[in-house]
């Protein structure tokens, strides 16, 4: 699934990320690795972004840049 469909109070994991360039980097730079542990905490009154603690830092990524990572289910 896409990090943008994991379900809020949820806990996923990284299998694989889909965006290249700037993106990418930007993702590493967040600590967004394969591997990496995501827990969705909320999202914004209209839906978007969504707030997610990665690695002890709350970090809110859009739906668009969400739909660029795959993870698996944890929880």
């Amino acid at each position: 699934m896409k990090l943008k469909d994991a379900k809020l109070s949820s806990t996923v994991k990284v299998i694989n990320i889909d965006a290249q360039g700037d993106l990418r980097r930007r993702f590493f730079d967040l600590g967004i690795i394969e591997g990496t542990s995501i827990e969705v905490l909320y999202s914004s009154p209209f839906g978007d972004p969504t707030a997610y603690l990665i690695r002890g830092a709350v970090i809110a990524i859009r739906e668009e840049d969400g739909e660029k990572i795959q993870v698996v289910s944890c929880s």
